[in-house]
């Protein structure tokens, strides 16, 4: 095979992934569990990796429905797509309001009712048209200050 058919083949896997579908997977899943299930197994393999950890179906449905309980009007804005043979980047904001128990690594945040705005960058490989890995970076720690979930350490308060 040619480096082009290479590249070809690439760019086709790359075009199946539609960004309106899959940030509205995660926006606006459907409600019925076998529905939203499948709509994960169009988009992702099953497992697949995700910061290195691997993840199945079931997996991601719940990290799906987690988002859900933690937030309402969720939203997407694309900011950047860059494809690439057998990859895909997408940058995007992610917005939102606070609504419901939000896990974090310092515990879980009560609902605060406050916007929320998130960058995030996902490097996405692709195999066979579907995502087999995530790389996923999001300015979690601004999301949190935002959320008034992290107070800022400067100015120090004097003694």
């Amino acid at each position: 095979m040619t480096d082009t058919a290479r590249i070809d083949t690439a760019q086709v896997d790359t075009a199946l992934i539609n960004t309106d579908r899959l940030m509205g997977l995660w926006a606006t899943p459907p409600a019925d569990d076998v529905a939203a299930l499948a709509a994960i197994r169009a988009l992702y393999t099953d497992p697949v990796q995700i910061n290195g950890a691997t993840m199945t179906a079931l997996d991601l449905l719940a990290r799906v429905r987690g988002m859900q309980r933690s937030y309402s009007g969720l939203r997407h804005e694309l900011l950047e797509r860059v494809d690439a043979p057998g990859m895909l980047v997408v940058a995007f904001r992610l917005r939102g309001t606070h609504t419901g128990p939000l896990a974090t690594p310092f515990g879980e945040l009560a609902p605060t009712g406050r916007p929320f705005e998130v960058r995030v960058i996902d490097v996405l490989t692709l195999t066979d048209g579907r995502i087999s890995a995530v790389t996923m970076v999001a300015d979690e720690l601004g999301q949190l200050a935002g959320l008034g979930a992290l107070r800022p350490a400067w100015p120090p308060t004097s003694p």
